[in-house]
């Protein structure tokens, strides 16, 4: 969303020890820069074991200590990808860019599986939301009942504070998504661990199963259709396809690299691995980014501020 390089790291390759989470079977830390390079520097520095996360422990023999040595601008030779198309939604212009990254890969030396689809999100998307508001609730509470110092001690107390103080908290939304998490139980219910139980199995079959079909080195599609715009009165919409729900309820890792712009809003390439599959990803974003550039099609741009998207000077890149 923001035009850089993201990492979402293999769930446990990196601590999150001190976090709140949305959901901590999911959610992770990660590295955000301007490039792949910067990414992989970061990475090594911040990936390993620590005593105060016990999903750490599921790193051991996974972590790299130099992420930097994977970066090879001929990686993608001989590297079999395969396209989502179906994560590409229905904005034409996305679609356009993302054909030019294909062409990109495919110039880099990488033979395209298209379309490899990636299908049945939908038959665990009831449940991901379900885990999302058991782990909150639970995260939240056990993170503020730690940090006696804070105002409130529990959802619960934040949702009352938040009453009290409606119109200066919440002018233009409500609290809906705390209401529905401080109405859910403990993680020891049988409801949320089936539902954290369905998640994982699925999201990962799902993965696995287009790879193993297709043979793939990794998955590639959009990140996401541009930048959701806030509207005060309708509220956010929800209808912009995003890619990351498979890589994040799997526990996979998935990276995403500036792949152009659409009425000035970032529009990224992502690409998504099994398990610890960080070091052949970076290789891959790097040979895409380095060629990208060297093609002249795309160059680094800082904000510029503007009060509004609607401008003739944002045309279509």
């Amino acid at each position: 969303m923001n035009g850089i390089v993201g990492i979402k790291p293999t769930l446990g390759l990196i601590s999150c020890s001190g976090l709140i989470l949305i959901g901590h079977s999911q959610d992770t830390a990660g590295p955000m820069a301007r490039t792949v390079a910067d990414a992989a520097l970061l990475l090594g520095c911040i990936a390993g074991i620590d005593q105060e996360d016990p999903a750490t422990d599921a790193a051991t023999g996974h972590i790299q200590q130099d992420y930097t040595c994977f970066l090879d601008k001929d990686a993608l030779k001989g590297a079999r990808l395969g396209v989502s198309r179906r994560h590409f939604g229905s904005d034409w212009r996305v679609a356009a860019l993302m054909q030019k990254a294909i062409t990109i890969l495919q110039a880099c030396g990488a033979t395209i599986v298209d379309p490899a689809d990636l299908h049945g999100e939908a038959a665990y998307e009831g449940a991901e939301m379900q885990v999302l508001l058991y782990e909150f609730k639970a995260d939240l509470n056990a993170y503020l009942a730690a940090h006696t110092g804070a105002p409130v001690h529990s959802l619960e107390e934040l949702i009352t504070f938040n009453e009290a103080h409606k119109k200066e908290v919440m002018p233009v939304s409500g609290q809906e998504i705390f209401l529905m998490a401080q109405r859910k139980g403990s993680l020891d219910g049988k409801q949320y661990q089936r539902a954290r139980d369905k998640c994982r199995k699925l999201s990962r079959e799902g993965i696995d199963s287009i790879m193993r079909k297709h043979k793939l080195d990794a998955l590639v599609t959009a990140s996401s259709m541009p930048a959701m715009l806030i509207d005060p009165v309708r509220g956010d919409p929800h209808q912009a396809m995003a890619f990351s729900s498979p890589a994040a309820v799997s526990g996979y890792p998935h990276i995403t690299v500036p792949a152009g712009r659409v009425k000035g809003l970032p529009i990224g390439l992502s690409m998504v691995g099994p398990a610890w599959s960080e070091p052949r990803l970076i290789s891959f974003a790097y040979a895409f980014e380095q060629a990208l550039s060297a093609s002249g099609q795309s160059a680094p741009r800082g904000p510029a501020f503007l009060q509004t998207v609607d401008s003739g000077a944002l045309d279509y890149e």
